[in-house]
This record gives C-alpha cells, sequence and structure tokens, in this order.
C-alpha cells in the first residue's frame, strides 16, 4: 500500500511540475506564435487581398469583440491618407478541415478586394486549387451578396467540399462585416486617426 501512495505522490508531482512547465511555455511563447502567424500566413494573403494601400495593415490591426463571435482582429487598408477598407480572416468546414480565409471588403462600394487563403488541409493537387487565382480571382470586386457557388462563383472540379468551405468562409467574413462594420472602422479610426 506505501508503494502504491509513493508511486502516485510521484506520478502526482510529475504531472504537476509538467503541467505547469507546458503553461509557462505556451504563455511565454505566445507573443512569438502570432508574429510568425502574422508574419508567414496571415501577411501574405493579407497583402494578396488588400492590393495597393500606403499603411502597414499588419501594425495597424485592431481587434474588436463581436459578441456572436469574439474577438475579430480588423487589418485597415488606407490609400490616399483615407481608410478604404478592412480585412478579417474567417474559416469554414472544407474536406479535410477548417479553410482560413482573408477576405477583404471596399468600405465604400460594400465590395469584396479580394480574398487569400491562409490555411488549409484539402486533399493536394485537388482540394488545394481552392488556392489558385484561377479560383480566388472570381471574389475581387464581387459584391457581398449573392456568393452562391454554382450560380455566380465557379467551384473547383472535383473539389465541391474545398470550394464550398471557401465559399462558405467567405460568407461568414461578410456576415461579420455587415454586422460590424461601423465599429471595425470606428475602432481603426480611433486606433489610427484615419478618417
Amino acid at each position: 500500500m506505501k508503494e502504491i501512495l509513493s508511486m502516485i505522490l510521484v506520478l502526482s508531482l510529475i504531472c504537476g511540475v509538467s503541467g505547469f512547465s507546458l503553461a509557462t511555455l505556451k504563455a511565454a511563447t505566445r507573443d512569438k506564435i502570432e508574429e510568425q502567424v502574422l508574419t508567414y500566413v496571415q501577411g501574405p494573403a493579407l497583402m494578396h487581398v488588400v492590393g495597393p494601400h500606403e499603411n502597414d495593415p499588419i501594425v495597424e490591426r485592431v481587434t474588436i469583440t463581436a459578441p456572436d463571435v469574439g474577438e475579430v482582429v480588423v487589418f485597415p487598408v488606407v490609400r490616399e491618407g483615407e481608410l478604404t477598407g478592412v480585412a478579417l480572416e474567417s474559416a469554414a468546414p472544407g474536406y479535410s478541415g477548417d479553410i482560413g480565409v482573408m477576405v477583404g471588403f471596399d468600405i465604400a462600394e460594400d465590395t469584396l478586394l479580394g480574398i487569400g487563403i491562409t490555411t488549409q488541409t484539402e486533399t493536394p493537387g485537388l482540394g488545394t486549387r481552392v488556392t489558385e487565382p484561377s479560383f480566388t480571382g472570381q471574389f475581387r470586386a464581387h459584391a457581398t451578396t449573392n456568393l452562391d457557388l454554382g450560380d455566380n462563383i465557379d467551384g473547383v472540379s472535383g473539389a465541391t467540399f474545398s470550394s464550398k468551405g471557401t465559399v462558405d468562409a467567405v460568407k461568414k467574413a461578410v456576415a461579420l462585416y455587415t454586422a460590424h462594420k461601423d465599429e471595425m472602422i470606428t475602432a481603426l479610426q480611433q486606433s489610427g486617426g484615419q478618417s
């Protein structure tokens, strides 16, 4: 009995030290991980989406809290000294997992600036074709309405789930933008003074 209690005590101590170490490591690396995601995942998609701009959308990003989804990171697009667009990331299930999509919006026209795929685990050579310009280019200057696969958005042949997941992620971003546009613009103007 004494040996069992001793083993339980040792295992509990090991689990406690391991848990504390992992929690400390996660807290210590959180900022570095966020920086890496911004630089190598969201950044390239964001630059593809926003087109010509005068600001650094990554540095000037703001976070708003949307009651329906929680925290949302909003990236500003400034042209000729004016806030002309915003971009945000959304995700929806594809064939092999969630497809992350950076979606840009023209705030004057309420149209899409475009989309860029940030994350995906789709089938190589098939579902991954949703990342190609022949698919993503369909969203450039597209209205925020009538985003229907098969009607005015052509899916990738043989990758229906991947195409649908991408369109669903765009629709989620559109819903978020529509519901919180004024809040996004206000937060960006307060943080950067853009009009």
